[in-house]
């Protein structure tokens, strides 16, 4: 019987313009369960306190409706809280301030992009979301906790050269094009059949705030 997916959320960190756009990623532990030496973005899944975390601003309405379309409204900003707390946790950059030690996400600097369904094969599976947003809008020093290694900002074309994975590989491509000024189709969800990737694009409620990311 396959493992119901569980949420999760990551952070698409961003800073440059043009063939100079760069984008934070961190190597996972060789001997991880989940996905181990390979790139991925800031994340994790989402944590029954992240529903009801205080935050510096809410998510903009266009960016709270596409995420409602698959999921509660208190749903959706849990899920924009847990892409913000583990940004803050595996990197030491934060979006919001610190209020006695705890952050108060701001979530009104959050674009979204993408989503992911793991494999029903696998044992650990997740239902991701993909967020991004610039890093200037970040305080903090980038540090790594440790659970991410050779953690930096990567130009966006040797990114797609680092060993990532499928889903990886194509939420880059799509950040590419948004970047590049395109208003995509749709919502991307990246899923499985019989172990091969497959895109959905769902309809897209309400378009993309570029001056968000760009």
């Amino acid at each position: 019987m396959a493992a119901r997916p569980r949420d999760a959320a990551s952070l698409i960190l961003v800073r440059g313009r043009g063939p100079r756009t760069e984008v934070l990623l961190g190597r996972r532990e060789p001997r991880g369960r989940f996905m181990p030496n390979v790139y991925v973005f800031p994340g994790g899944r989402v944590d029954r306190q992240d529903a009801r975390a205080p935050t510096a601003s809410e998510l903009r309405d266009g960016v709270a409706a596409r995420l409602r379309e698959t999921c509660s409204p208190a749903r959706a900003r849990a899920l924009a809280v847990a892409a913000v707390r583990e940004t803050f946790e595996e990197t030491g950059l934060r979006f919001g301030p610190l209020h006695q030690g705890a952050l108060l996400p701001n979530l009104d600097r959050l674009e979204y992009i993408a989503r992911a369904i793991t494999p029903s094969v696998s044992p650990v599976r997740y239902h991701a979301r993909f967020f991004v947003a610039r890093a200037d809008g970040a305080e903090g020093e980038l540090r790594g906790s440790g659970e991410l290694l050779d953690l930096r900002f990567v130009p966006l074309e040797e990114a797609l050269t680092l060993r990532v994975i499928d889903v990886t590989a194509f939420v880059l491509e799509h950040l590419r094009e948004i970047l590049g000024g395109s208003q995509p189709k749709g919502l991307p969800l990246y899923h499985y059949k019989s172990s091969k990737g497959r895109v959905r694009w769902d309809a897209l409620r309400s378009q993309l705030d570029h001056s968000l990311i760009s």
